[in-house]
């Protein structure tokens, strides 16, 4: 009998096999283990958890946008302190926001069984960073799964409610963008209700004051030795029996590369990393010749192993930076001396297109943009679509470090002095509610001259367009209060705030100037909607008319995809057109165009 036919409660019962994705199967997982409760804020790779959970029946799970990642878990706290189920998602930088929360809580525990997951991003496919949630996980003395595939993906989700209840934890389960976005077939199962325990009155375990929460932390300790003895005797720790003369310790997906570029090894699979399972670790180590660790990304296991006294081999072979691969393992077992170094692969010579990325065709941050380059000021900027606006064409954000962070860089910048002004923050309206309201706060109290431009495009975009407290819907598109900016701008204290369509470019330059003009702070919310969610936006399209065109190239500053070069050319330099198919008929570049030559198709 396999783990799966023992263990995962209603396998053989109503089962079936659907093809999911990490992050569709994560989502199955949460509503097959009776959670009532999930909370997200979006981020690739794991934006895609809390929509799928969404496709529940709402009389079986809650599932709702939060602000950010912070709130979400508290949120799930609130509702598992309750005596439910609860499940919080986000990807790995998300955590940052939420680690006080969970820091907290671990110490605390849980009443029913809390579970977060937590989407990494080797490689940076979407992401400012490729920090390793599993360091996270042992800081927080929290336990972590890791799921190799789809199946095990779904499978250790419902795993992890009984380990947070049986051991009174928060437990994390990291997914990778590999894993999250990947498709494969999946056996589902039906839902198991669990029921809802109440609220249990007990201020000395949920009050995290100095007193209760030194009497926690021995407990804490003492909780880590027991999660190990569970790793250690559970058939989630898998041993591959193969060849002696060495072994290899790995964990999640790169298991699989593993598997696929040494099927001959001896492999011990660690469905945790933290707490490591000790006596297992041990037990393998004797019975190999040779100890090497694959992991992704930093040395958590390796360095773990170590400790205890056993030599073994890693990250010398296997890159700390970046997404792993079979080439790349193959490569270090190369390195290594288990494996035929792999055959370089054959040059032909191709040199691709270079395609720096850009806004979409008729994006309202495109004008913003333009505006804040005719100003020449110093550009604080944030995380969304419009960071591209930090290479060309636009080239006009100086710094960008993490949500929410801009306005607060903009203040410093102020206090420190620059060589060069006005000084301007540039932030989303979803990241703006994230974690953009305090700094706001922070800059009024603080007297400091600032512009401040919050780009309103009605949705949070870079995700794939999903709702926010600024949007006036919920994620399942039902209708609720819809956040004004301007009342919250004039609540924190500032007293020049302007609202502007981008698409009305004279105006746009004329108020983000008489912003920049007015000392203390300002704020201008340019406010028009995205122009792919949550519907297309398609207006008449536009054409260059070609004799009239005098190759001034000053619609190529847009960085308009759907503005192109032509092959006429007029006293030597290029002219260019447009491409009606892409074009949205924003106007942006008409009104630009100095020879008045760019008109409707049907004009």
């Amino acid at each position: 009998m396999t783990y799966r036919e023992a263990n995962v409660p209603g396998f053989g019962a109503d089962t079936m096999a659907r093809p999911l994705t990490g992050n569709e199967a994560m989502a199955r997982g949460v509503w097959e283990a009776g959670v009532k409760v999930a909370a997200a804020y979006p981020g690739t790779p794991s934006t895609e958890i809390l929509e799928s959970v969404a496709t529940y029946p709402a009389s079986d799970i809650t599932a709702q946008w939060a602000v950010n990642e912070k709130v979400s878990l508290d949120v799930a706290i609130g509702a598992a302190l309750s005596g439910v189920r609860a499940m919080s998602a986000m990807k790995h930088v998300g955590l940052n926001v939420a680690s006080d929360s969970l820091m907290s809580q671990t110490y605390i525990g849980v009443h029913a069984g809390l579970v977060l997951i937590v989407c990494d991003d080797p490689g940076i496919h979407s992401s400012q960073n490729e920090q390793d949630t599993r360091l996270f996980a042992r800081l927080a003395n929290a336990p972590i799964l890791e799921p190799s595939d789809a199946q095990e993906a779904h499978d250790f989700v419902k795993i992890a409610y009984d380990i947070s209840e049986e051991f009174d934890t928060p437990v994390i389960v990291r997914s990778t963008t590999r894993l999250s976005h990947t498709r494969s077939s999946v056996t589902v199962g039906p839902r198991v209700e669990v029921e809802p325990k109440g609220f249990v009155g007990n201020p000395q375990k949920t009050v995290s004051i100095p007193a209760n929460a030194r009497r926690a932390h021995p407990k804490l300790i003492e909780r880590e030795e027991k999660l190990k003895a569970f790793f250690a005797a559970s058939p989630l720790t898998q041993v591959d029996e193969g060849t002696t003369t060495y072994g290899i310790v790995t964990h999640g997906t790169p298991y699989l590369y593993v598997k696929e570029v040494a099927p001959d090894a001896k492999v011990l699979k660690l469905a945790a990393s933290y707490p490591l399972a000790e006596e297992t670790v041990k037990a393998f180590a004797a019975s190999v010749d040779r100890l090497l660790v694959v992991e992704e990304l930093e040395p958590v296991i390796e360095e773990s192993i170590k400790a205890l006294g056993i030599p073994c081999e890693g990250k010398v072979f296997f890159p700390r930076v970046g997404e792993l691969s079979p080439e790349i393992v193959k490569a270090g077992l190369a390195a290594a001396g288990l494996a035929e170094a792999p055959a370089e692969p054959p040059s032909y010579d191709i040199n691709p297109v270079v395609r720096p990325p850009v806004l979409c065709a008729g994006c309202p941050h495109t004008a913003s943009y333009m505006a804040l380059r005719a100003v020449d000021g110093r550009v604080a900027g944030d995380i969304g679509c419009y960071t591209l606006a930090a290479v060309e064409p636009l080239r006009s954000i100086d710094t960008t470090i993490c949500m929410g962070a801009s306005i607060a860089n903009a203040v410093g910048m102020a206090m420190a002095g620059t060589n060069k002004e006005p000084i301007i923050a540039t932030i989303g309206d979803s990241t703006f509610l994230h974690s953009g309201i305090p700094p706001l706060i922070d800059a009024v109290y603080n007297k400091a001259d600032i512009t401040v431009i919050i780009l309103d495009n009605k949705i949070t975009a870079m995700t794939g367009g999903q709702h926010h407290p600024g949007t006036g819907h919920t994620l399942r598109g039902e209708k609720t209060h819809q956040v004004s900016y301007i009342d919250i701008c004039k609540a924190a204290g500032v007293e020049w705030v302007r609202k502007v369509d981008p698409y009305d470019v004279g105006t746009l330059y004329r108020t983000i100037r008489e912003a920049t003009e007015y000392k203390g702070v300002s704020v201008v919310i340019s406010e028009r909607p995205c122009v792919l969610d949550p519907v297309r936006i398609k207006g008449q399209p536009l054409k260059v008319n070609p004799e009239g065109c005098v190759a001034c190239q000053s619609c190529m500053n847009l960085g308009c995809p759907a503005i192109t070069w032509s092959d006429q050319f007029y006293e030597g330099h290029r002219k260019v057109q447009i491409d009606a198919a892409s074009c949205i008929g924003c106007t942006l570049c008409a009104q630009l165009c100095p020879s008045d030559c760019i008109q409707p198709v049907n004009a």
